[in-house]
């Protein structure tokens, strides 16, 4: 139990993963947001004055009334969630986690690093073991673990308890990404509606390499990547949020849609990470309507944290095809890094 709120910041706080943070952290039973900081431009205003609020829920007046700090060590929080961009986010997040803060970051730049914990809890939480290599090695007081892109996050959560009852081999995904996925303002109206742009930088290259090493083994003090190829296509659909997915999966033998339905609804989070604030119930569940998921209808299961597969089949190509949706800018952004910095107090890496 906490007794006293653990004080946190916000890098990159008036953007849209930023927002998100702010919304999702401000009644936090664990965490009480200390500071927000964000760009030159607005720094020493108020948050209330230069951020443009895109949450559906009222901005909360304490927070409203903060003056927005510069990016520096330094600024209150012993955990700061990092929501910068990537051509800046490597200089300083490695500072903050040098001068003792754990930065939990959702941004790209540190995911793939052989040191850098990259976490989905509920699939491998022995990887935020990783941690002190990382420390002694570089020395810091401080450390830095990262959450996947949104589109990895949904797809690792999804396919994890089929990989953990039966060793995927292959895996085909084609993704209908959401807008809000880009942040704000993001894609043009005019080229995102009535259309579908088969191409997001950088996208296809995060699902293939971040799923090898979430789904990869602990082993004397490193990660060896899962022994899977993935072939992804990504493309940006004119939804406001929620990406679906469609994936084909082969195994090393073969396993049947009643199997692999069973594995979908048993599986549950370790015990230690189903306690944690932000773990849903049942962080994957399976729909067996027809229809579903859909983003209109299945994305706020479990608070945006749970992972909807339906449409469980046999593959012609591979062994079976599903489809699955998850919240990009909560279980794939702002609610992944919050459940991550749960499990780093969880751990013991920082104290209560």
């Amino acid at each position: 139990m906490i007794v006293q709120k653990i004080p946190v910041s916000i890098l990159g706080a008036t953007g849209t993963v930023g927002q998100k943070f702010v919304r999702l952290l401000a009644a936090h039973p664990w965490f009480e947001i200390a500071s927000v900081a964000a760009s030159a431009q607005s720094a020493g205003k108020r948050y209330g004055e230069v951020v443009r609020w895109r949450e559906s829920t009222p901005l909360p007046e304490r927070i409203a009334a903060m003056t927005v700090q510069a990016a520096d060590p330094g600024i209150p929080g012993r955990i700061t969630f990092s929501a910068i961009e990537a051509e800046i986010a490597g200089q300083v997040e490695q500072a903050f986690a040098r001068a003792g803060a754990y930065v939990v970051t959702n941004t790209k730049t540190h995911r793939m690093e052989p040191d850098v914990p990259l976490l989905v809890p509920e699939v491998n939480p022995g990887h935020l073991d990783l941690l002190p290599r990382q420390q002694r090695e570089r020395g810091w007081s401080g450390g830095i673990v990262a959450n996947p892109n949104c589109s990895t996050a949904g797809l690792v959560l999804g396919v994890a308890p089929l990989h953990q009852a039966f060793g995927i081999e292959k895996i085909f995904v084609a993704t209908m990404q959401a807008v809000s996925g880009a942040g704000y303002p993001g894609v043009a109206s005019l080229d995102a509606l009535g259309n579908v742009i088969p191409y997001i930088g950088g996208e296809e290259e995060k699902l293939e390499q971040e799923t090898a090493k979430i789904l990869g083994s602990f082993t004397a003090g490193a990660v060896d990547p899962a022994g899977l190829v993935t072939s992804a296509h990504t493309n940006r659909v004119p939804v406001v949020d929620g990406h679906l997915e469609v994936v084909s999966l082969g195994f090393g033998r073969r396993v049947s849609p009643e199997e692999a339905i069973a594995a979908l609804e048993g599986f549950r989070a370790p015990v230690d990470v189903a306690a944690l604030p932000s773990t849903p119930a049942r962080p994957v569940e399976y729909d067996a309507r027809p229809d579903r998921p859909q983003s209109r209808l299945d994305l706020d299961r479990g608070a945006g944290m749970t992972v909807t597969v339906g449409r469980l089949r046999r593959c012609p190509l591979l062994d079976l095809r599903l489809v699955l949706l998850s919240h990009n800018t909560v279980r794939g952004a702002a609610g992944a890094a919050i459940q991550n910095a749960e499990l780093l107090v969880q751990r013991g890496y920082v104290a209560r």
